[in-house]
């Protein structure tokens, strides 16, 4: 049976923009009372589910939009400890998504993994996430990344707040709102128009490493079925495998087997985090070479948390930068090409571009 930890709820915020970030305060709440919530034992790893798995239909709204494009945003590593700034660079970046949302000009917003900071229960997502990304949430899609969101023994509530379990936060993620709980770690897919998205929490092969080659079979299958029903192809996960050096990270090579299943079936692009910069690959293979129907890697760890340095150049890199917060906005057309911005909401520095429909 599922566990429940008992919190306190934040009272709750109206989270709107006026120009880039301005907004107001429906209402101000003092420190939710009682205990953090103490540690469990992680469960067995669930059930892989089945391969690409039918989707709800689409609202008249998505329907409408998709005609010009399934427009989505996406971006990781958002908010820091005790964080509840509006004018931080994570309250800035939850505004302006949450107007996007707010105002349907976004089909989907993909949250790349290291949702709060530094290990969240239900008390921080509820008092301090919530209060700046919340209205994100109904058109959110999610990985869950390592120790910050999930780490077995010692956390376990990111899957909780997702299904609207923690008290004083019940609105539920888009992709709970549709399939009911996720666990931690499970592995999913969606279909967005005529592109297909694999969501994977690359934690697995940090905790479980068996369970993450079980991934590796499921993922094949997935991508398999859904090239075969016309589809285009992309990938989110959290921990990057094309991606520059950092005094914090460098490149997640075990997640090698995904990338030789993600070339096999030519996944258009992957959007990933960690690293507290940007990134954006040429399209790649897996054997680290730029070539014409490869993927384009999309590292996106700019939603709040300070900003790391390069301290190294993959050739595949085009390019990077670690002095901006803000998030990437993307539309993917029918015909497989798809375009990209680079949002700043904190800093200048600003990417762009294009990538044709496959030949």
């Amino acid at each position: 049976m599922r566990r429940k930890r008992v919190v306190a709820g934040a009272s709750a915020v109206l989270l709107g923009a006026a120009g880039l970030w301005a907004v107001a305060l429906a209402a101000g709440g003092g420190s939710p009372a009682g205990e953090d919530p103490q540690p469990t034992t992680t469960a067995a790893a669930p059930t892989l589910p089945a391969p690409a798995e039918t989707a709800p239909l689409p609202s008249p709204a998505e329907t409408a939009a998709r005609a010009g494009g399934v427009r989505i945003a996406a971006v990781g590593d958002m908010n820091g400890p005790n964080n509840w700034a509006l004018d931080s660079p994570s309250g800035r970046n939850g505004t302006v998504i949450s107007a996007l949302v707010r105002t349907n000009q976004i089909d989907a917003f993909l949250g790349l993994g290291d949702f709060q900071y530094d290990t969240a229960y239900c008390n921080d997502y509820v008092k301090y996430w919530t209060r700046l990304w919340g209205g994100t949430k109904s058109k959110l899609y999610w990985v869950s990344a390592p120790n910050h969101d999930w780490q077995p023994g010692r956390n376990e509530d990111l899957d909780n707040f997702m299904n609207g379990q923690c008290p004083g936060a019940p609105a539920k993620a888009a992709i709970n709102q549709q399939r009911g709980l996720i666990g931690n770690g499970t592995p999913y897919s969606k279909d967005f128009g005529k592109w297909h998205i694999a969501f994977l929490s690359s934690a697995q092969w940090r905790y479980n490493p068996a369970q993450a080659q079980a991934i590796t079979a499921w993922l094949d299958k997935d991508l398999a079925a859904a090239r075969a029903a016309g589809k285009h192809l992309a990938v989110a996960h959290h921990d990057p495998y094309f991606t520059s050096d950092t005094g914090g990270h460098s490149r997640s090579a075990e997640l090698k087997p995904w990338i030789d299943v993600m070339w096999k079936h030519r996944v258009r692009f992957t959007l990933s985090g960690s690293q507290h910069n940007y990134e954006r690959s040429c399209p790649v293979n897996n054997a680290d070479q730029c070539v014409g129907d490869g993927i384009t890697a999309f590292q996106v760890s700019t939603g709040g948390m300070g900003l790391r340095s390069f301290t190294s150049s993959p050739p595949y890199i085009v390019k990077r930068f670690s002095d901006t917060h803000g998030f990437l906005r993307m539309t993917l057309r029918d015909d497989g090409s798809f375009g990209w911005t680079f949002v700043p909401t904190s800093g200048s520095s600003r990417d762009a571009g294009t990538r044709p429909a496959p030949k």
